[in-house]
């Protein structure tokens, strides 16, 4: 395994990490036992962070990651997120009283003293602009209740918003091939500022495995059925913003990358863990075959410089104008 400082943070975490969301819900059967053994063998290769927030399984996400890191507390991070359990646009979402009711609820599940990392949810531009929850953050901080704070943001103006506030100690930001927009300015920003980057839905909810065609059926409990067109929530968190058809036919495009590289997938992860400002990548998982797959991008060959134009030049001319949604 191989380690990325977290922004200024004293966190060195596994550049491939893992998001918890799958095992919690939302994305089709799962079974909690297979799940356990996924989450294990990923800490027995190394890995030392996991991503979870509270309504991922109504906290199940939480549970389990209490039962696999259990003993382990001080050298197996975990980040936990919250607001999506209340309403994101009330202003009392975000004040004490409400945020110390969250925090609780997820360190009683997750049975740790402290939360490593406590991110806000991707909440309204509004409440960031606001800034009074950062203020609650710091508090909490104080409390040692959370050890560190981030935010998981919709878009690049949102991240660039929290980087005005000193103790933000991470931005979890969509990124991947077909999501390239943050290296334009948001990256850099972060990097000046000593915060560290988490790479979420790095496979674009699966199309990066170049595994779908055009006429699979997903099941009705997965969100990339349910949320194709952000029917319930923001639709960058599904396909990474694009039409399901557009980014199946997009993929077509893209199966150049796997060449030397195993397959599309390894390569995907291979194009982020070659940014230097990110400090992990965070697919999601539900079996240890997964886990194991996603490792693989640790030993993937890195892009070449003109590869990396002919990527940043297809996200450009073929993929921008197709993604739905700010960002």
């Amino acid at each position: 395994m191989k380690y990325r400082q977290l922004g200024n943070t004293d966190f060195r975490v596994s550049e491939v990490s893992f998001g918890t969301w799958a095992i919690g819900g939302a994305w089709g059967k799962k079974d909690d036992r297979e799940s356990l053994r996924a989450l294990h063998y990923a800490i027995d290769r190394g890995v030392n962070f996991f991503d979870t927030a509270d309504v991922y399984g109504d906290g199940h996400s939480e549970e389990l990651l209490a039962k696999a890191t259990k003993g382990q507390e001080e050298h197996i991070h975990v980040a936990t997120k919250f607001c999506r359990a209340g309403d994101i646009h009330d202003p009392k979402t975000y004040e004490m009283p409400q945020v110390e009711a969250y925090l609780d609820a997820s360190l009683k599940r997750l049975e740790r003293e402290r939360v490593d990392l406590y991110q806000i949810h991707c909440p309204p531009k509004a409440i960031l602009e606001d800034g009074s929850v950062f203020n609650v953050l710091d508090d909490l901080t104080r409390k040692g209740k959370i050890r560190y704070y981030g935010v998981s943001v919709e878009t690049v103006e949102e991240g660039l918003i929290c980087l005005q506030h000193p103790n933000v100690r991470s931005l979890q930001v969509i990124f991947n091939v077909f999501r390239q927009k943050p290296l334009e300015e948001l990256f850099g920003e972060a990097q000046k500022k000593g915060v560290g980057i988490i790479s979420r839905v790095p496979l674009a909810s699966g199309l990066l495995t170049n595994k779908f065609t055009s006429g699979h059926q997903f099941e009705e409990d997965d969100h990339r059925r349910f949320n194709e067109n952000g029917e319930q929530f923001n639709v960058g968190e599904t396909f990474a913003g694009l039409g399901f058809q557009k980014g199946v036919e997009l993929t077509k495009k893209l199966e150049w990358i796997e060449e030397g590289r195993g397959n599309m997938a390894r390569a995907a992860l291979r194009y982020i863990l070659d940014q230097p400002e990110v400090s992990c990548v965070i697919p999601g998982f539900k079996n240890q075959a997964q886990i194991e797959e996603n490792l693989n991008a640790l030993h993937t060959p890195s892009f070449s410089g003109a590869e990396l134009n002919k990527l940043r030049d297809f996200y450009h001319n073929e993929v921008h104008d197709h993604i739905r949604g700010a960002y």
